[in-house]
């Protein structure tokens, strides 16, 4: 057992540690260490807690034969999840940890004596406003991480899903849950307590559904924000400094990836807080190219033959990369090309995949260097002196439709300009559209040549037709 001072100086440890891991985590040269401090952070806090319980008891033991459990099952899932399938993982983590702070707020509400907050019917005030915020961020989380997982995982349609008076009935959902928090914090009535989690589960679905597959990196970044705010909530309620700590670097990093991407998507911040960016959309602007005339279609030797008589090459990677696991292929590929002293740079839109860094952390994967991969600011004025840009798998984010339609969903976001190229080598299995439901524009012009196959097989045949 160790004192309430010696347990608040290994908390602030475990908070600077997390601070440095957020530091590690902004590079990828160092994203490496910053992963060990968060561990160590982590470890030195949950330790620290055992140690602060004054008598052990069962429940105790309980406790940590969950934690246990707990931590293998994730340590199983992390050995065994594909890349491919990180967005959705993320957003199902987010889910619990939402869910783990409305459980720790009920368990407060319930049983307060253990936590010092008072009686039940007697609870501090500001242990119960605490608490009582803390629960409705958490719903919010949950419901709404359950909805991108759904929407990330194919189960339910990526194109929004609204409604006439969507807003508005947000809006008032809202109200309503800081009026009873108020009414509650005066009667401390149960019904009210649970009245407030289960509007709250009902909004984190509202907010999530309008929201269309073009902006689900940011409702992932958007989520992560609020199971930080929800966890330091209820960080307050229970008086936990680490809890607190780790809760608000969690929420402030969130919120401000949050903002960087809408900044580069051209999204209202406030929006994406409201649930209200990518409600409107346009069927005309799905079915606009379909049948302008035949896209040009080519092979594996095709697409050698261009790449080999290039002075520079773009690849644009993507989703349908992730799903082929192209990534190893494409290193070899390029790898070829240098060797002819071709230059190849990678150029990584800020939004490609189904979360932030996804492209980064699969390139990263098949060591490729740090420098020749650029985001979309610092190489999008190169493609127009380019001479081939090979997309893999990308499709929205190479979608011009987003610079000429306002009727699009995508309009106003920034996308790479790949039809600048002298050509454009487009790996795609079919003409479906991308994730935001949208045809591309991209297919259909004069100077882009169709690759229909899976992208790991095409990549490998490209390179053997480089011999």
């Amino acid at each position: 057992m160790i004192s309430a001072n010696l347990s608040a100086i290994f908390y602030l440890i475990s908070g600077i540690l997390f601070i440095l891991a957020l530091r590690g985590l902004s590079s990828p040269d160092t994203s490496r260490q910053g992963n060990y401090f968060g561990i160590a952070g982590m470890i030195i806090a949950i330790v620290v807690t055992f140690l602060s319980v004054g008598n052990f008891s069962t429940s105790l033991l309980y406790v940590a034969i969950f934690l246990l459990i707990g931590g293998a099952i994730g340590a199983f899932i992390a050995f065994k999840i594909p890349m491919t399938a990180m967005p959705e993982l993320v957003a199902g983590f987010h889910s619990l940890v939402g869910l783990a702070a409305v459980f720790v707020a009920i368990a407060a509400y319930l049983n307060p004596e253990p936590f010092n907050l008072g009686t039940p019917g007697n609870i501090k005030l500001a242990s119960l406003i605490e608490m009582s915020i803390g629960a409705a961020v958490g719903a919010i989380t949950f419901s709404g991480s359950i909805i991108a997982f759904l929407k990330l995982r194919g189960i339910m349609s990526g194109s929004p899903i609204t409604f006439i008076g969507q807003h508005f009935l947000n809006l008032i959902l809202g109200i309503a849950i800081f009026i009873l928090i108020f009414y509650l914090c005066k009667t401390q009535l149960d019904n009210i307590f649970w009245t407030v989690i289960a509007i709250s589960f009902l909004v984190g679905v509202l907010l999530i559904i309008p929201i269309g597959g073009a902006d689900m990196p940011v409702v992932i970044s958007m989520l992560n924000s609020y199971s930080g705010w929800a966890a330091a909530g209820i960080g307050f309620t229970l008086e936990n400094t680490a809890l607190i700590i780790t809760g608000a670097l969690v929420g402030s990093s969130g919120a401000i990836l949050s903002y960087i991407m809408c900044k580069a998507m051209n999204r209202s911040f406030v929006s994406v807080i409201l649930g209200g960016f990518g409600a409107e959309n346009s069927t005309d602007s799905k079915k606009e190219n379909k049948d302008q005339k035949p896209v040009k279609s080519g092979n594996a030797e095709d697409a050698a033959f261009l790449m080999k008589n290039a002075s520079s090459v773009i690849i644009v990677p993507g989703y349908g990369m992730a799903v082929a696991q192209a990534q190893h292929a494409l290193r070899e590929m390029v790898d070829k090309l240098k060797k002819n002293d071709i230059k190849v740079t990678y150029a990584i839109h800020p939004v490609a995949g189904r979360m932030p860094g996804h492209m980064n952390v699969l390139l990263a994967e098949a060591n490729v260097p740090y420098d020749e991969v650029f985001e979309l600011e610092d190489i999008n004025n190169d493609f127009a002196n380019s001479d081939v840009a090979f997309v893999i798998g990308a499709n929205d984010v190479t979608n011009p439709v987003a610079k000429t339609d306002p009727k699009s969903p995508i309009f106003g976001m920034p996308v790479l300009d790949v039809e600048k190229c002298k050509s454009v080598l487009f790996v795609k299995r079919s003409l479906s559209p991308g994730y935001a439901g949208i045809d591309n524009e991209l297919f259909y012009k004069d100077n882009t040549v169709m690759l229909f196959a899976d992208a790991k097989k095409m990549t490998e045949d490209i390179v053997k037709n480089l011999d």
